[in-house]
């Protein structure tokens, strides 16, 4: 049953990252308009804000497919077998070592924390700030995103000394 589980993931992964990277590539190729002599200041603009938010929805999407990543081989390793590479490799990433369910669970946390940072501020991009209340909010989701990194890094850096 463990096993469907991390196909299903290790599918799931590959469709977002083939999803995203189409993106990016499309993307990529509608630059060239953004150089044309033909484009108006404020197509340009324009173009320049389109741009950027679909970079941050590229983002987010190699993200998810990171978690999905991370997911997959962390239940494989958890359940089914270790996986020696990530283990014997000096230049492997430690990130895929998972010894217990609460290694994952810090993991995945860690990536969606990030997922959530990005999608703050691709909703960011589309704020207006009518008054300075509005900035204050935004100023004060700002504060609250840096307390949430700060506190996972801290109980990382904790969870290391004992």
């Amino acid at each position: 049953m463990v096993i469907a589980a991390v196909l299903v993931s290790l599918m799931s992964a590959a469709a977002v990252l083939y999803m995203s990277s189409v993106d990016a590539w499309i993307m990529v190729s509608h630059l060239g308009d953004y150089i044309s002599p033909s484009l108006s200041a404020e197509a340009r603009i324009e173009l320049r804000a389109e741009t950027i938010k679909h970079v941050v929805e590229i983002i987010d999407g190699y993200l998810l497919a990171t978690v999905l990543l991370i997911f997959a081989l962390g239940l494989y390793e958890l359940f089914i077998s270790k996986i020696d590479v990530a283990e014997d490799n000096e230049g492997a990433s430690k990130i895929l070592i998972i010894n217990t369910l609460d290694d994952l669970k810090n993991r995945l946390a860690k990536v969606i924390l990030m997922i959530l940072i990005v999608r703050y501020f691709e909703h960011a991009l589309n704020m207006k700030f009518d008054t300075p209340l509005d900035l204050l909010y935004f100023a004060g989701g700002i504060a609250l995103l840096g307390l949430a990194l700060y506190l996972t890094h801290s109980h990382g850096d904790n969870k290391k000394e004992h």
